[in-house]
């Protein structure tokens, strides 16, 4: 049986841009989270325009779960009338 993967303990999001036309050019936030595990990295970027995120819908998630809820939102933005 393999290794338990490592959930999400705490979640930074990155300042949201301004709003446009100001903002056109800011960056879009990051989304990076500290692991069970100590490791640190960012998992995605997103439009905030189209969804967002909260920091407490990440944690305790994998990697993979978070990964998989930002394909989810994005989905769901796309498939919006």
């Amino acid at each position: 049986m393999g290794a338990r993967p490592p959930r999400i303990t705490q979640v930074h999001i990155s300042s949201i841009p301004r709003p446009k036309p100001a903002g056109f050019s800011d960056p879009t936030p990051k989304v990076t989270a500290t692991f069970d595990d100590g490791t640190t990295k960012e998992l995605f970027s997103f439009f905030p325009d189209e969804f967002t995120f909260d920091e407490g819908e990440l944690a305790g998630l994998t990697e993979a779960e978070a990964r998989e809820l930002y394909r989810e939102k994005d989905l769901a933005y796309l498939r919006s009338p």
